[in-house]
């Protein structure tokens, strides 16, 4: 390593994420792509001064700079699997967003809601996350579209949104238990669709999978069970944890 180079540099939390993704199956794999996927942004000591969030409310959305602290590992490998490709073909990892990283660092653009300041530190409400419950979080900055949106920037592999998302259907017993969740969790029925939808099955398994296999993850609180058809996506059960 070259003299002038540091070997290591010590990065502090200045807040944790609390959102409905409580393991990471299931996460989308895009900020914006579930826009009911709501978290809050909770600051610590001793980055929860108010006067450190004056002015952002001014500021529609944020980039969000976080630590994939479930993720990490102590090697890493120069090439990755994306998605997008079918999880079949590999790239360079600097090619590509893969949470796999030499720093398991991210980097998300997330919608702002509101800065909520009634209690002891604000709380910032975000929107369209992609972000893991627990998450640690480096920094925020307002995301400025006059500069960090390019109209005209090529994106090889990953050029546009994902393709036509699957229907969902859902077994009598589920459409119950739906019902039953939106009583206390008003937004979880629409949540639970755009998750779904996006098909949050790994890429090679799409393209292979065994007829009726069951997957699972655990949503806002819900443990959702569902399998997949050449019909598209039938919940089987929802069932508080």
């Amino acid at each position: 390593m070259p003299a002038d180079v540091p070997e290591a540099v010590t990065c502090r939390p200045i807040g944790v994420i609390r959102s409905p993704f409580r393991e990471k199956f299931g996460i989308p794999r895009q900020p914006g792509l579930a826009p009911a996927a709501r978290a809050t942004l909770e600051p610590v000591p001793p980055f929860d001064r108010p006067e450190a969030f004056e002015g952002l409310d001014d500021f529609s959305h944020l980039w969000v700079l976080f630590h994939f602290h479930a993720t990490a590992r102590e090697t890493w490998k120069p090439m990755v699997r994306p998605p997008r490709l079918g999880g079949n073909r590999r790239v360079g990892v600097f090619a590509s967003r893969s949470m796999f990283r030499p720093n398991p660092i991210g980097l998300s653009v997330v919608a702002l809601e509101r800065i909520d300041r009634s209690g002891p530190r604000p709380v910032l409400h975000l929107q369209g996350v992609d972000l893991l419950d627990g998450t640690p979080v480096f920094d925020i900055k307002p995301y400025l579209p006059w500069v960090d949106a390019v109209p005209d920037a090529r994106a090889a592999y990953a050029d546009s949104r994902p393709g036509t998302q699957l229907p969902i259907r859902y077994s009598p017993e589920a459409r119950q238990q739906l019902m039953d969740a939106a009583v206390s969790h008003p937004a979880f029925p629409t949540l639970l669709e755009q998750v779904l939808s996006l098909d949050p099955r790994p890429a090679y398994r799409t393209s292979r999978d065994e007829p009726g296999r069951l997957y699972g993850m655990r949503l806002a609180g819900f443990d959702v069970r569902w399998k997949t058809s050449e019909a598209g996506i039938e919940v089987v059960s929802i069932e508080p944890e």
